[in-house]
């Protein structure tokens, strides 16, 4: 009885504890989205992912499941995680690809790489995804008016991408490798013709084609001078060599 009495009290003292370090209880879906908007509205953007991604691990079927992901990409941007936010932009369109949010999921994904934009000196990438986002959305929704906001943005991008391709033909043009040169100007003139760089690269143009043709010109010269060289000594020998007979010293030479 003594041994029993012991568990029984061992039992009720692991079961306080238990009571004791229980966790709250789970909050409901409702619950969550209130306190995500919440946080979201106040500017705590990391608060906010944190109640957007409870909802969603614990109530993935919930009528707030599909508002809380796309909450989740526009916090993340909003704390300029561009990275994390094109994740989860691209998860709402893969999840939801009828969605109508979808212009706006597009748009806020050109945006990620867009703010990212550097001077032309500096890498391009973040450009061209820029530039291939909005014009998908221009493609995939002509009538948006996201569309429309997206326009200016892809007129930046091409001017940017015009002045970085007549950048790297200048930087070709003065270490004087006119033919690569000529190629970036050339890819002005075809690619970006309307961003205020046609004429001087057509002057460029003009300059590398000149050179390229003027070095071209010396190449040949140096060719057809080292082939008159040796001709010249190859008859040079001729001269100096002397009849087989003056070598002749045979006995019918005596």
């Amino acid at each position: 009885m003594k041994r029993l009495r012991i568990i029984s009290i061992f039992l009720l003292v692991v079961l306080a504890g238990c009571s004791w370090s229980k966790d709250e209880p789970e909050k409901t879906a409702d619950e969550l989205s209130a306190e995500g908007q919440m946080n979201f509205e106040n500017e705590s953007y990391e608060k906010a992912v944190k109640s957007y991604k409870k909802l969603k691990d614990w109530y993935p079927f919930s009528v707030h499941a599909k508002a809380a992901g796309l909450k989740i990409a526009d916090a993340y941007y909003l704390m300029e995680s561009y990275d994390e936010a094109i994740l989860a932009y691209n998860e709402h369109e893969r999840m939801h690809p009828n969605d109508a949010e979808i212009p706006y999921v597009i748009y806020q994904v050109g945006l990620c790489d867009f703010d990212r934009i550097e001077t032309i000196d500096r890498d391009q990438t973040a450009t061209q995804n820029a530039l291939q986002t909005f014009q998908r959305l221009e493609e995939m929704f002509p009538d948006s008016e996201y569309a429309k906001m997206a326009q200016p943005h892809i007129e930046l991008c091409l001017q940017n991408l015009a002045a970085k391709e007549m950048d790297i033909g200048l930087f070709y043009f003065k270490l004087k490798k006119y033919e690569a040169a000529l190629s970036r100007f050339a890819g002005v003139v075809t690619v970006y013709p309307d961003f205020g760089l046609h004429a001087s690269a057509l002057d460029y143009m003009a300059q590398c084609r000149a050179m390229v043709s003027i070095e071209q010109e010396a190449d040949e010269n140096v060719l057809t001078g080292s082939s008159d060289l040796n001709t010249e000594k190859s008859d040079s020998d001729m001269e100096k060599e002397e009849p087989l007979d003056s070598f002749d010293h045979g006995p019918d030479s005596r």
